[in-house]
């Protein structure tokens, strides 16, 4: 069974840094696509970051040269650290990755961490 279980949000003011954890069992971050997500009450989950199986990393324009995905294959945990924290960054932060088997697509979500940025 896959569990995502993430950690580290919490409030911080603008131009602060916080550092995001995903823990993950059932399945390998490093043989995954994972990514970081993030919704506002009302709003669209609006995808951060990304990483793929082989390394590759994409970024949401919005977070680009502030936030860093990154990955502890060892500890089978996921990050996002992020740096110079804006108050519009703020929304609860979730992890995901997908799986692909005999049986079908499915898809998989922690259950996220508050994530404030506010003076």
């Amino acid at each position: 069974q896959v569990q995502l279980v993430e950690s580290g949000g919490g409030l911080v003011q603008p131009g602060g840094s916080l550092r995001l954890s995903c823990a993950a069992s059932g399945i390998i971050v490093s043989y995954n696509t994972m990514a970081w997500y993030r919704q506002v009450p009302g709003n669209q989950r609006e995808l951060v970051a990304s990483i793929a199986r082989g390394g590759r990393t994409n970024y949401a324009d919005s977070v680009k040269g502030r936030f860093t995905i990154s990955r502890d294959i060892a500890k089978n945990t996921m990050y996002l650290q992020m740096n110079s924290l804006k108050p519009e960054d703020t929304a609860v932060y979730l992890c995901n990755t997908n799986e692909v088997n005999s049986y079908g697509y499915y898809e998989y979500w922690g259950q996220g961490t508050q994530v404030t940025v506010s003076s």
